[in-house]
């Protein structure tokens, strides 16, 4: 997560793929085997543990609590990976957040994580860093989608952010989850589940963990004492109490996205562009076409 900084007002982006009318999404498409029994048992009322293997592939520190947060205590087999160290290099988050180096600050959001995981009985040692620089994410796109494909092939399902011009990790991550899939074949691949976190709302807003419009969401209702245990795992992420207000122990809704819906940008606009995360949307789109080039995957475009 980041705290916003101002910059000058967005432009229209453009798209990889334009994404098709609400209406062409609004039926739910058939769910993949793999999918329908994750998500059955994720929201079932019985609560019951859950056998699948499961990859949870985020940018950032904070993100696996805020996506799935109250699942991660009946995961049986879970994989985290974390694409970033949740420290941009240039300094300036991790000054404002009291820190000297971005080192210190992203030593600090591995020991809040910890604190996070404990919370819900994963061990810190089953969280994986892959180290790609805090906002950077789609210079790297290749190479992360080439290092996911043997975590992807261990695992039948892989839990990661939605495409929605939020933040550009969280949108280079899907990609790159999506392109390591693709690269695995439709036999081999896990099913691709998608989480929401944020995009741009009118007049300046922000839309918090809600999918734009689109098949319907199977959605995980947090009983009290699972909202309970994600508000104290939020809370362990302290350095990142300013920006995680704004969000709360909210339901987690979930939703089963195939190859094209992960290479689609929304045309609409982009929060990185309203506050300056690295890179603007023209320059994301065109970094993350280079990127599923290099991989050839450019036809699937």
């Amino acid at each position: 997560m980041r705290r916003p900084r101002r910059r000058p007002p967005p432009h229209r982006p453009s798209c990889l793929l334009r994404r098709p009318e609400a209406n062409a999404l609004a039926a739910r498409p058939a769910l993949s085997g793999k999918a329908e029994r994750f998500l059955r048992e994720a929201t079932s009322d019985a609560r019951p543990r859950l056998e699948q293997r499961v990859a949870i592939v985020v940018a950032h520190p904070d993100d696996e609590t805020l996506g799935c947060g109250a699942l991660l205590p009946r995961l049986g087999h879970p994989t985290l990976i974390h694409v970033t160290d949740g420290a941009p290099r240039s300094g300036d988050d991790a000054a404002r957040a009291g820190f000297g180096s971005p080192d210190a600050y992203a030593a600090a959001r591995r020991a809040e994580l910890g604190a996070a995981l404990a919370l819900a009985g994963v061990p810190t040692g089953d969280a994986i860093c892959l180290g790609v620089p805090d906002q950077g994410t789609v210079a790297s796109l290749a190479a992360t989608a080439l290092r996911l494909v043997p975590i992807l092939a261990a695992s039948e399902v892989v839990l990661t952010h939605a495409v929605e011009r939020g933040h550009p990790d969280h949108d280079a991550t899907a990609l790159a989850v999506g392109a390591a899939a693709r690269l695995l074949g439709p036999d081999a691949a896990p099913a691709v589940i998608a989480m929401p976190f944020y995009r741009a709302g009118p007049a300046g807003s922000w839309i918090r963990q809600s999918f734009a419009p689109g098949a319907a969401p199977t959605v995980l209702r947090l009983s009290p004492e699972e909202r309970d245990l994600k508000g104290r795992m939020l809370a362990a992420h302290a350095s990142q109490a300013g920006t995680l207000a704004g969000f709360g122990a909210a339901d987690e809704p979930y939703r089963q996205v195939a190859w094209p819906d992960l290479i689609r940008l929304a045309q609409d606009e982009a929060l990185y562009d309203r506050h300056g995360w690295g890179v603007t949307s023209a320059e994301f789109d065109r970094q993350a076409g280079a990127g599923l080039d290099a991989l050839g995957l450019e036809a699937a475009r």
